[in-house]
């Protein structure tokens, strides 16, 4: 049987922690950001983690 391969979008968009846990990072970020409040855009900087009812389908596409 061949080897798994990793889905290379999915990759490119999560990492995982040392925990186990999966990081994600906030969409709405590319353009038109002077639309946005300050406090917004602060917010949108910080990476968030994946919700448990998604882990284990990205942990699949990460071939983990």
């Amino acid at each position: 049987m061949p080897k798994m391969k990793t889905h290379s979008s999915a990759k490119k968009r999560f990492k995982v922690t040392g925990s186990g846990k999966v990081k994600r990072f906030h969409a709405n970020t590319s353009h038109m950001m002077r639309n946005r409040s300050k406090k917004a855009k602060l917010r949108l900087r910080h990476a968030g983690l994946v919700s448990k009812a998604d882990e284990k389908r990205i942990k699949d596409l990460l071939c983990l």
